[in-house]
């Protein structure tokens, strides 16, 4: 397949697959990265535009899903900023770096596996206290995270936000404003390393994938920060991320 996502009779199925992506993952806080990285593997897209183009989407994405738990009053600043002010120099130089396809592939594959656990195990909203954060910890895992998501073309928020909950560092939803944040300055960061480094490949078909997951976004914040989740959507999705991860393993 050529390198863009809407060449053919697909194009409305893979729009639709993004939108979906975008509402499950914005209302869990998530800008989607990793499941937008699993339809365009499964299209044939080419890592040098997976890359870029993921990062692209999920700052829209993040934004609104940020918007939402902020305006929910579910954001915290002081957990935010550990985590964010050692990722973002991080997820810069992860942009700059270019990986083997094949390592690319792989490491992607892993994350969708984290993404897909995620999205699976419903952790619970406990009212018990939470745990207070170490600031070596956060600083060492946002630095860890950023690097990551730079390189892959991820936000970050599907490693930061497993590893708060379980953790106890922040109740759900307030994890899910502080990762929507997280995966938006990351992202940012990411695609100016790219930039940089004259690594941004961009198509004309890219706006009509970014509209799909700007409106697939704005309905995923409002019912992950308001309303509630279907369970039906999130295993279908978790089973198409499962062949994504399968696809990427063996190519």
């Amino acid at each position: 397949m050529a390198q863009s996502i809407l060449m053919d009779s697909s194009t409305y199925l893979l729009l639709f697959l993004m939108a979906i992506v975008a509402f499950l993952y914005s209302s869990v806080g998530h800008g989607g990265a990793s499941g937008y990285l699993a339809v365009m593997a499964l299209a044939g897209v080419a890592p040098s535009m997976m890359k870029s183009s993921a990062l692209i989407m999920n700052l829209a994405v993040s934004l609104f899903s940020f918007i939402g738990f902020y305006r929910a009053g579910y954001f915290r600043v002081n957990l935010f900023l550990p985590f964010a002010l050692a990722s973002i120099p991080m997820a810069y130089l992860g942009g700059t770096m270019t990986l083997p396809d094949s390592l690319y592939k792989k490491i992607l594959a892993a994350c969708i596996l984290i993404s897909i656990a995620r999205l699976l195990y419903q952790f619970r909203s406990e009212e018990t206290p939470n745990r207070p954060v170490p600031l070596w910890a956060s600083l060492f895992s946002g630095a860890g995270i950023g690097l990551l998501s730079g390189m892959i073309g991820i936000g970050g928020g599907i490693i930061l936000s497993p590893l708060m909950l379980l953790m106890r560092w922040a109740k759900l939803k307030e994890t899910a404003a502080v990762s929507a944040l997280f995966i938006f300055v990351n992202s940012l960061s990411g695609l100016y390393g790219q930039l940089s480094k004259g690594g941004i490949h961009l198509t004309p078909d890219l706006q009509w994938a970014v509209g799909a997951t700007i409106a697939g976004g704005l309905l995923g914040s409002y019912f992950g920060s308001r309303r509630f989740n279907v369970p039906t959507l999130r295993y279908l999705l978790a089973t198409g991320l499962v062949i994504a991860t399968i696809k990427l393993f063996f190519t």
